[in-house]
């Protein structure tokens, strides 16, 4: 499924290469100025059954129907785009994702939390008791909205792109308490990459995994 972002930048590119398209087709077959091709273009496209500024050769009547044809399909396209981000919520979506990106934006020395399970949630109302400033990174869609007083961020822990919103760069620490020792341990290697002062604290699962996440560069591990 395209995102909302894209479809919402097809639907300007299209728009605006329709105009384009039709003023300087104008321009081009008739031989008017900008002004009038651009008018005549924006006229024909609405629809709106105003007189032709001025009178068309036959070449100019066949563009006029190719333009008609191929405004409407445009016109539709942007209209559907415009429902569906209404209707289907998308449009409240996409605000949201504004205000989640601008909130993480405003983090500075906080903790990026890596796993929102049982262990994640226990950590998170330690920090907020103790008024430490942090943020989520859990896979499942269905957390993302328990809690509104918490940033969740929906991603993979494991991946660059995922941290760098998170704010790794500009953060105190990270605590890792994904399922697996193995995704930990990625986390911990791609953490440290990234923000090689960050306090790193990882979970272990399973016997001798301290020591390998110690060498991938966390600061301390924990078995729950």
């Amino acid at each position: 499924m395209i995102s909302i972002k894209k479809r919402l930048t097809l639907s300007l590119i299209l728009i605006t290469f329709i105009i384009l398209f039709g003023a300087l087709g104008y321009m081009g077959i008739e031989g008017w100025g900008f002004l009038d091709s651009l008018y005549m273009t924006v006229i024909t496209i609405a629809s709106v059954g105003f007189k032709e500024i001025h009178d068309l050769s036959d070449s100019g009547r066949i563009f006029t129907i190719i333009l008609i044809i191929s405004g409407a399909s445009t016109v539709l396209f942007v209209l559907n785009t415009g429902a569906k981000l209404v209707l289907e919520g998308e449009l409240q979506e996409l605000f949201g994702r504004k205000k989640l990106e601008k909130r993480i934006k405003e983090l500075k020395d906080h903790y990026i939390i890596c796993g929102y399970g049982r262990i994640g949630k226990i950590i998170c109302r330690e920090l907020k008791d103790s008024g430490v400033k942090y943020a989520v990174i859990e896979k499942s869609t269905d957390l993302l909205h328990e809690k509104e007083n918490i940033i969740i961020l929906e991603g993979d822990a494991t991946q660059d792109e995922v941290l760098k919103e998170a704010g790794i760069e500009r953060a105190r620490g990270l605590i890792s308490v994904l399922p697996t020792d193995a995704e930990n341990l990625y986390v911990v290697l791609t953490a440290r990459g990234l923000n090689p002062k960050l306090l790193i604290v990882a979970r272990a699962g399973e016997e001798g995994s301290e020591q390998k996440l110690f060498r991938a560069g966390a600061d301390k591990g924990v078995s729950p």
